[in-house]
């Protein structure tokens, strides 16, 4: 049985419903341990974006897109918890968002870490998702066909689930 089955396998029920109410899981009687996160974004530019691409930074007339989006990404790891309903707020302790050309394609990976009671797995999706919609905010008067392709987790590590791997985490190119 590989990682992800035996993560699937130990957690059978929503964690967010009890006694079929929504609700915050209680956390109160967890240990503090380090636990980390890395998200990735997928987003077609296409061509006539792509043609404004000089020195590794697409120049509009609203800034530096990739810049911007770093770190508007970063502010949104910070305010996970006002945007998910169940999310807890987290002392976040670092956040790294990359931005990797590859062809027509932007890969938008977010990093983050803290030492908590709870994961920081929402975090990382939620800085790599508002970082990829920033990029299409500010490309989007050259192109409104972008495709914000995919948002998922990579891998976290830490917590009573254990480490998670993606089965590829070679985002298609």
């Amino acid at each position: 049985m590989d990682m992800n089955q035996s993560t699937l396998s130990k957690q059978q029920d929503f964690t967010h419903l009890h006694q079929g109410k929504p609700t915050m899981v209680d956390v109160t009687q967890k240990n503090m341990t380090h636990r980390s996160a890395t998200a990735e974004a997928v987003v077609k530019l296409g061509a006539v974006v792509m043609e404004k691409l000089h020195d590794g930074e697409i120049r509009s007339a609203k800034g530096p897109v990739f810049l911007t989006a770093i770190i508007a990404g970063t502010m949104a790891t910070k305010q996970t918890s006002s945007l998910i309903p169940f999310c807890h707020p987290l002392p976040l302790e670092h956040a790294d968002i990359t931005v990797e050309v590859i062809g027509e394609k932007l890969r938008i990976s977010c990093h983050v870490a803290t030492s908590y009671k709870t994961g920081v797995e929402m975090e990382a999706m939620t800085g790599a998702s508002v970082a990829a919609l920033t990029v299409y905010d500010m490309c989007k008067s050259l192109n409104k066909g972008i495709v914000i392709e995919s948002v998922r987790l990579l891998r976290k590590t830490g917590g009573k689930s254990g480490d998670y791997i993606a089965d590829n985490q070679e985002a298609e190119k």
